[in-house]
């Protein structure tokens, strides 16, 4: 796998990355936390990648994506280019969950892992990982509310990262919480998709659609989600 060169790109949030790996190894990167700017700067992004690597989408083994959930445009304009890339290409696609993609800077930093995403007012899509990053429910969409995860923390420390983390810190307080507030990037995907890639989880090019999660329940505060 040294020689494995992956093109991932992550738009599921206000932040547009893209990044060229190598043998697992960052060779090319760029990142642009301006809204609402993915049409305009995915494409480039892309283009800048190749041109300071001097790799092209021919010498690629794959493309990886965010599949979401997140921001309903952000992750149509990355699934479009992907596959875009991949029709025109030949190559393989790989989707890596936005939770996943979170969960990869947060690996060992407590025992439980819960990645938030962003969902407007006071809610969010979750999903909860032990403290190597294997997941521990499927992804949920929740109302923050006083005694969410009050059972997860009650058992020992919780990290919630994600661009909704600085919500639930205003509604809850326990001394087993740690909060990041953070955006998935391009770079964390590096070691999901490589895996992704040995084990040729691909999806067809011709059917991958983004995963949208849009209904909302009261919250797990009570109910475990594994």
């Amino acid at each position: 796998m040294k020689d494995t060169v992956l093109l991932l790109l992550e738009t599921s949030t206000e932040i547009c990355s893209t990044v060229l790996t190598k043998g697992g190894e960052v060779i090319a990167s760029r990142c642009c936390n301006r809204p609402k700017s993915h049409a305009s700067k995915l494409a480039v992004q892309i283009s800048e990648v190749f041109a300071e690597s001097g790799i092209t989408i021919a010498e690629c083994d794959a493309v990886a994506v965010s599949e979401g959930p997140g921001s309903y445009t952000g992750l149509r304009v990355g699934v479009s280019t992907a596959k875009g890339l991949c029709f025109g290409s030949g190559k393989p696609l790989i989707a890596i969950s936005t939770p996943q993609i979170l969960t990869m800077a947060a690996i060992g930093r407590a025992e439980k892992i819960v990645a938030l995403i962003d969902a407007r007012r006071m809610e969010a899509y979750c999903a909860i990982f032990d403290s190597n990053g294997v997941p521990m429910s499927r992804v949920n969409s929740i109302i923050f509310e006083k005694e969410s995860f009050r059972d997860l923390l009650d058992e020992g420390s919780v990290i919630f990262i994600g661009n909704a983390a600085t919500k639930l810190h205003g509604v809850i307080s326990h001394p087993n919480a740690i909060f990041e507030q953070c955006n998935p990037l391009a770079k964390h995907m590096i070691v999901p998709a490589t895996e992704a890639f040995i084990k040729k989880e691909f999806k067809d090019v011709a059917y991958f659609e983004p995963f949208y999660l849009k209904d909302f329940v009261a919250g797990i505060s009570k109910k475990k989600l594994f």
